[in-house]
């Protein structure tokens, strides 16, 4: 069974428990974070992907850690059948699935925007704005940085790149001019 499949599979799952219970984003916080600590952490990535290591001592390692951040009982759970079904090593996957579920669910769609340089509150609130309007759906924003693009910005809203970077227009004036357009 492919990663994708088991990630839709899982992150579909803990939507349906999730469901209505108003902890849908505070369970999707404690994830990312878990996602966070095992990535950032060799050793405990080690641990958890090791073949080797009997279940009783990983799940005595994941149950004093989950003691230790005091996550909801719902993320707790969840964590442990991953765990059980030696799908821990995939929670990116699910996290990626989940938050993909919880938003069309809740009729938003994800956007991510790279800019040349940081952008201030004003300027992401008008481009909210403008991006529900033309999506037609609310729109939850994320941002990076990447130097490379000169100035303007790349804007991704789910399979749709708006390119208004400054990078982007001179290599399109450089195709032009050398007359491959």
């Amino acid at each position: 069974m492919s990663s994708q499949t088991v990630a839709r599979r899982y992150a579909t799952a803990l939507a349906d428990v999730v469901a209505g219970k108003n902890d849908e984003r505070i369970i999707q916080e404690e994830l990312v974070g878990w996602e966070l600590m095992i990535e950032t952490n060799s050793q405990l990535r080690d641990v958890f992907a090791n073949p080797t290591i009997p279940y009783d001592q990983k799940r005595k390692v994941l149950r004093e850690l989950i003691t230790q951040t005091k996550v909801n009982p719902l993320t707790a759970n969840f964590l442990e059948i991953l765990l059980k079904n030696q799908r821990l090593t995939a929670l990116k996957e699910i996290n990626a699935r989940f938050a993909g579920v919880l938003d069309t669910r809740a009729g938003v769609v994800a956007a991510h925007v790279t800019t040349a340089r940081p952008v201030g509150d004003d300027a992401r609130k008008a481009l909210a704005e403008k991006l529900s309007r033309i999506s037609g759906q609310k729109v939850r924003l994320s941002f990076t940085t990447d130097d490379s693009l000169i100035g303007g910005m790349v804007t991704r809203v789910g399979s749709t790149v708006y390119d208004g970077s400054i990078k982007s227009q001179l290599n399109r004036m450089e195709k032009f001019l050398a007359g491959e357009q």
